[in-house]
């Protein structure tokens, strides 16, 4: 399902949001909506555009006359970016969009898809840009991991690393990525934490039995189920279910955040005039302050950036 027409302004979601996000979040750790093959999931119309919007005349041609910027997520992560009670997107990227788009004038309409098959949607013209948590890396600029064919510009706007997510009490008594030897870990496919589990495989004498799933919530589920020990995921969305999930009774994050690294706005390498009007959207919004109170909303200020940056990934 989609979000209602039109989309809720940044200043009327307010902290109603995270209250949202909190009675949501058993129904999540449960399985929420997952990725579909990226063919649903839009919005269709979730806003008016303003062609007096500071920056509708830097935006390309192209989405001037579509009138929407069409977003390509995996939208089942909360809190970055997930299905309400009501069916309607919310979460940290998609409020950060909102805000963007009072500077462009035109709504970013954001379309469910597969997360390992959004940048290739994006290159074959399904989305105009995506944004779903998604690691800025060198392998994605150029298009070298096997989740990113083509390759991509990442406009950057916010930066996390991955965490330890295991059951309350840590029965297993995990603290570190050497710990996970041995053990069953779930992950999801296509992933930052993918790789980080395979590199730490690589020097475990006991292997690592991996679980790998399309979405983040089977990966969650298998840990409350106990068929995995740990989940590695990204830090917000551990932190999110680690003190939501039943009142926090269900799970914890275990040892500190590892190799913090930006999200990025995927934009395809050939449209740099929407990459540089997403940048300019982007400082503008942590210019006049909008961008912290998204956060705070969110209780993710530990992941805001001072600066809108293009490819910063390593």
């Amino acid at each position: 399902m989609t979000p209602s027409s039109p989309r809720p302004s940044l200043r009327r979601r307010s902290r109603l949001l995270a209250t949202s996000a909190l009675v949501t979040a058993g129904v999540l750790v449960l399985g929420a909506c997952g990725s579909d093959n990226g063919d649903n999931g839009g919005d269709g119309d979730n806003g008016a555009v303003n062609t007096d919007a500071p920056l509708y005349d830097q935006l390309p041609e192209s989405i001037r006359e579509a009138g929407k910027i069409t977003v390509g997520s995996d939208i089942a992560y909360a809190p970055i970016e997930y299905y309400d009670e009501n069916n309607e997107v919310t979460g940290i990227d998609p409020a950060i969009a909102d805000a963007m788009a009072e500077q462009l004038g035109v709504p970013m309409d954001f379309v469910n898809g597969t997360f390992d098959g959004l940048v290739l949607g994006m290159n074959s013209g399904r989305y105009d840009v995506i944004m779903s948590a998604m690691t800025d890396t060198r392998e994605r600029q150029e298009g070298l991991s096997e989740d990113a064919e083509g390759g991509a510009d990442f406009v950057n706007y916010f930066e996390a690393g991955s965490a330890l997510l295991v059951a309350a009490g840590n029965p297993d008594g995990i603290t570190t990525l050497e710990d996970l030897c041995g053990l069953t870990v779930a992950f999801q496919r296509g992933t930052s934490n993918e790789a980080l589990v395979e590199r730490q495989g690589e020097s475990c004498d006991e292997p690592i039995e991996v679980l790998v799933n399309d979405t983040d919530d089977e990966s969650i589920t298998q840990l409350q189920s106990g068929r995995a020990q740990v989940v590695v995921t990204d830090f917000p969305v551990a932190l999110y279910n680690a003190t939501t999930a039943r009142d926090g009774e269900l799970f914890e994050v275990v040892g500190e955040q590892i190799d913090a690294a930006p999200y990025g706005i995927a934009v395809p390498k050939d449209n740099p005039e929407l990459r540089d009007a997403l940048q300019q959207a982007l400082q503008a919004i942590i210019d006049d302050g909008t961008y912290q109170e998204v956060l705070a909303e969110w209780d993710a200020e530990t992941g805001a950036i001072e600066s809108a940056t293009v490819n910063a990934g390593q």
